[in-house]
């Protein structure tokens, strides 16, 4: 029965076990990856993307047990290129699949653009609201 140790950004540690083949699959990453362990086990591994590759908050660092887990695929190296504070021991919680004892970290930051608004915005929020209603009132 692998043991996971996830390290959580105030440096606490949670650690839980799974049987091979008896988690319910909830839709979240892969079969057994670090967000489906999270999320049938109640630990707070965020993603926003919903598992699907599509953003690295789910990014953790492998501390112990690199061996344990699935090969990185090209479309999990390719994503990672984007995270926050990326280490060689890098990988997204909804792609790597657990195969035994692993402790892994979260990191301090994450990117996330569903929840930061999604867009970079330029100049106060209260310029950029004015030039947006001069755009339109040009335009109509």
């Amino acid at each position: 029965m692998p043991k996971v140790t996830f390290i959580l950004r105030d440096g606490s540690r949670r650690a839980v076990e799974f049987e091979h083949g008896k988690l319910e699959y909830l839709g979240h990453g892969l079969p057994e990856s670090f967000l489906d362990v999270a999320m049938n086990l109640d630990v707070p591994l965020e993603h926003a993307c919903g598992g699907s590759c599509a953003c690295t908050t789910c990014h953790l660092i492998i501390r112990e047990g690199m061996q344990n887990l699935s090969e990185m695929e090209d479309n999990e190296a390719d994503r990672l290129d984007t995270a926050w504070d990326l280490t060689t021991a890098s990988r997204l919680g909804c792609r790597a699949v657990i195969k035994g004892d692993v402790v892994a970290e979260f990191p301090l930051y994450t990117r996330n653009y569903v929840q930061e608004g999604g867009a970079i915005q330029l100049g106060k929020p209260d310029q950029v609201a004015a030039d947006d209603t001069r755009k339109a009132e040009v335009g109509s």
